[in-house]
Formats: structure tokens, sequence, C-alpha cells
């Protein structure tokens, strides 16, 4: 960016936030940073956050994109920003003046989705920073503490991070284990159904619980509190994820759609035109063998300013995750203009593949591409762990909800050996391995 200047820069950003307003857009502030390519891809290793506590899982990251990067493999992602506010986005120096036009009308889109989708309610964009800053220091301190140290403080991060994101994605409202007691207390006793004369109301939890490090937290009384820190800490950052994971489709379509329209009304001329054109079409192709997220959130607001226009482009913004997006307004002829498709095998014993695309005749083909989509948007994809319960001598018991995909039974076992780490006593998750039941201890 060397002959780009920080000044044209702030023109064109100007001209941007003037179009951008003129649709309605609402977006946090944004500060943008000059950064280049090596500090790009710490950037990303670190999840783009300025400040983030050190772990050994980030510098394997860091490492292996540098390698990959520096042997032509694998690229760097045009735009990095922060739900935060004021929002920050890294601009990389590397990029020219057309691309880094693209980015900035790129931003506005998410930020503007950040402060407006329901799903974002409670990351708190106005104390992020400060939030992962702190926790920063504080992980420092541990790690310089003599009494504790830094293979004491990884070894609580590397079984946190093992179920970070097992928390309840749902959103539902959480009762106290005391709320839940006087509940079935309640049932058990009114119910003359069969089922509930023999709850046992000492149950812990009486409910699956979702949120496997909160339950630990609670029912683990020999935790001290360098520990409880953290495993709270990496509970609050999967909090602030979850999110993001939840809208990947939304959240890249709509900064697609903007930047796209922000751009065309910009008039750009030739020399700037004709590569941002070039860019886009690059980003927002279909990915062979895979879904590409700013494809299918694109193509999906287009369809929806087609049928019911712009207004329902911002109420859809603003109320759905990627999943019930998906379900409200991805059309059978919107998914066979993307070209999806399913294939697997018939059966575990019959090997034969069977591919099935939208015009199949029948309606159930149809239902299954959405299922198949639905079931890799929106964190579908991480596995569903709960905490079952927790026997009498400490046996935690967690349970996996099954949905046809069996888990990776080295993954899964590296867990339940890593969460020991933090439960302090045996643990056991229940799963199906080919059609049956499995243990993992």
């Amino acid at each position: 960016m060397s002959n780009i200047s920080l000044s044209e820069l702030e023109e064109w950003d100007q001209k941007i936030c003037e179009i951008a307003k003129s649709y309605g857009l609402d977006w946090y502030p944004i500060a943008y940073e000059t950064i280049n390519f090596h500090e790009m891809i710490g950037a990303m290793a670190y999840h783009g956050l300025p400040s983030h506590y050190s772990h050994w899982s980030y510098g394997k990251t860091f490492e292996r994109t540098r390698t990959r990067y520096n042997a032509g493999l694998e690229g760097l992602p045009y735009e990095l920003i922060i739900n935060s506010n004021p929002s920050i986005a890294y601009l990389m120096l590397e990029n020219d003046l057309y691309l880094q036009v693209l980015i900035m009308a790129h931003c506005v889109g998410h930020s503007d989705f950040f402060k407006n989708n329901r799903t974002f309610k409670d990351t708190d964009a106005a104390t992020a920073v400060m939030r992962f800053k702190n926790a920063k220091n504080r992980i420092q301190k541990y790690i310089e503490d003599p009494s504790i140290g830094i293979e004491e403080v990884e070894k609580i991060l590397d079984a946190c991070h093992a179920v970070s994101y097992q928390t309840d994605r749902r959103g539902r409202t959480r009762l106290s284990e005391k709320e839940l007691r006087q509940k079935y207390a309640i049932i058990v006793n009114d119910s003359e159904k069969e089922k509930w004369k023999n709850f046992d109301l000492e149950r812990i939890p009486l409910e699956p619980e979702y949120d496997v490090l909160l339950f630990i937290l609670e029912n683990n009384k020999d935790l001290h509190d360098w520990q409880k820190d953290i495993i709270n800490i990496v509970r609050e950052e999967s909090q602030y994820f979850w999110p993001q994971i939840r809208t990947k489709v939304m959240n890249e379509g709509w900064a697609s759609f903007w930047h796209y329209r922000i751009l065309h009304d910009l008039q750009l001329p030739d020399h700037l035109h004709i590569p941002f054109i070039k860019s886009h079409n690059s980003v927002i192709r279909p990915t062979m063998g895979s879904i590409n997220p700013y494809h299918v959130g694109f193509e999906i607001f287009k369809d929806i300013e087609e049928r019911f226009g712009l207004e329902e482009c911002f109420f859809a913004r603003e109320n759905f995750n990627d999943e019930s997006f998906i379900r409200q307004y991805l059309t059978k002829e919107k998914a066979n203009d993307l070209g999806l498709f399913t294939y697997g095998k018939v059966s575990r014993k019959n090997k034969d593949v069977i591919v099935k695309d939208v015009l199949d005749d029948t309606e159930d083909s149809w239902i299954e591409i959405k299922k198949a989509l639905i079931g890799h948007v929106a964190g579908n994809k991480i596995p569903v762990i709960y905490v079952d319960r927790m026997e009498k001598d400490k046996t935690l018991i967690l349970c996996h909800e099954h949905d046809g995909r069996d888990l990776e039974l080295d993954y899964a076992d590296n867990c339940v050996q890593l969460l020991k780490n933090i439960w302090n006593g045996n643990v056991i998750l229940n799963t199906i391995i080919e059609e049956e039941p499995f243990e993992v201890s």
C-alpha cells in the first residue's frame, strides 16, 4: 500500500459511509488498522483480537498458516473485523486500492450485522476488547506465578478448549439447580403418570446440562480460584464467538450483498471497477466439494430482495440465524440455482453411493438436501455433548446427541482424558458408533 495514502482511504471511507447511510445501514464506528501480511497471519491465529491470552495452539496455527502461505498453498482473508464498539478492522498493506475500498464496504456490512442481529445481543460489544485484555493479563499473571506456572495453566486451557463450544447454543433460559428441584418436586407430586413415580429428585443435574464448563464450575468443589477463573474466561470467550458461528452464512452474505451494491453506487473508474468485479466474483463463487458461506448468503439475500423487497432483507438480518434463515428463505428453485445435492452410501452394509439433487421427482429429496445443508451451517457440524448425570462416586457421565454422524474416536478419547484435568474424577462419554452404543472413558 506504499502508493496509497491514509487520506485517500479516508476519502473513500467517507463516500462508502454516505451511501451506506442512505440505504439505512446502522453500524458501530469502525477503527481501521493497517498491518502487513505477517501481522495478518498473527491476527488470524489469535481470532483477530488485539489482546488475547497466549496458548500453544495459537502459535501452532500461526506457523502452519505462515508455512502454507509462503509455499503458495494458502491465501489470506481480504478482511478481518472484530465484533466490538467501535469495531476494529484490519487493512493489509499489500492490498491494492480497489481491494481496500471493497474491504471497507464489506466491513460496514459486517459491523451493521454485529450491531443489529439479535443473535449478538448479549455479546456486549462495548466492553469486548477490554474484557479480552483483562483476561489476557490475568492468565499471564498465573503463568508468572511460581506456585502455578505455564504447564499448569496450559493443562487447564487444553481441557477447556476441548469442550469450549459445548454450551447451550439455542439461547434457552437456564434454571438454577434450586429452581429445577422446585419445578420437578411439583411435577412429581402432582403427576399420576408412572414415569414420575421413581424420578430421583437428588439426581444431578435434573435436566441435561449443555453448558459443560459451567456444570464443572458449579459442581467440582476441588477447583482453585485461579482454575475457576481460567475456566470462566474460556467459557465467556466461547459465548462471545458462538453468535459468529451461528450466523456465518448470513454475516458473510450480508457483507457481500452490501459491498457489491455500495461499490456499484460509487461508480468506480474502470481501473478500479474491473478488478473489483473480479475479486467479488472470486469471493462469492461456488466452492467445489463444500459450501461457500459467501456464495450461499449473497444469493439468498439477492433472492429475498427480488421476491419481497429490501425491507425484508433488513428484517431477516435482524431476526434470524443461519439455520432459521435457510429454513425460511431457501426455496427449491434457488437451491437448484446453487447446484445443491447430497450424496452418500445407501447404508453401512450396502456401500453403493447414491446421489440426489433438487430436481429429483420426490419431495423427500429436496427436504433431505435442505436438512443436509442446515447440518453443515450454524455450528451444526460441532457435535452436541451434554452432561447426563454425576454418579455418587463423582463419575461424570456425558452423552453425545447422535444425529447420524459418528464421532472421531481419537478426538473423543483425547477430549475425555483432558476433561479429567478439570473434573478431578472419572469421565465417561456415551455415544453411538456404527449404529451401536459405545462408551469412551
